[in-house]
């Protein structure tokens, strides 16, 4: 085998991989409880962009067109993580501005509640 198929062979596999790596992500950012605080939309956002440039490169410098699927796909994955983190923030937000605050606790009775005085 020729470098040149070596390397390629090497390429298709990990970015083969690389797509069943988002799964995790995808799973986190729609199940996380704190509204997918931990998924960065500006990381994500960014290898979007990186992964829309590289479909780019591939059909207007390459006219290769497994190249521009393949990073098609890393694309939409992160698309799907953007979304899916989108989602789940804006429900956390409605679950959070829906759950009643904290209350103020009564005094125990026959005890006057503390009020500082004012300054004088």
């Amino acid at each position: 085998m020729r470098l040149e198929e070596m390397t390629l062979a090497l390429f298709a596999t990990t970015n083969s991989l690389r797509i069943l790596a988002y799964i995790p992500q995808m799973r986190k950012a729609a199940t996380d409880e704190n509204g997918a605080s931990a998924i960065s939309y500006t990381t994500w956002f960014l290898f979007l962009l990186a992964h829309l440039s590289t479909v780019a490169y591939a059909l207007v410098n390459r006219a290769d067109w497994w190249l521009a699927l393949c990073f098609a796909g890393n694309a939409l994955c992160c698309v799907a993580i953007l979304t899916t983190t989108y989602l789940n923030r804006r429900g956390h937000a409605k679950r959070m501005e829906a759950k009643p605050g904290p209350t103020k606790p009564h005094p125990p009775r026959g005890f006057p509640e503390y009020r500082p005085s004012a300054p004088t």
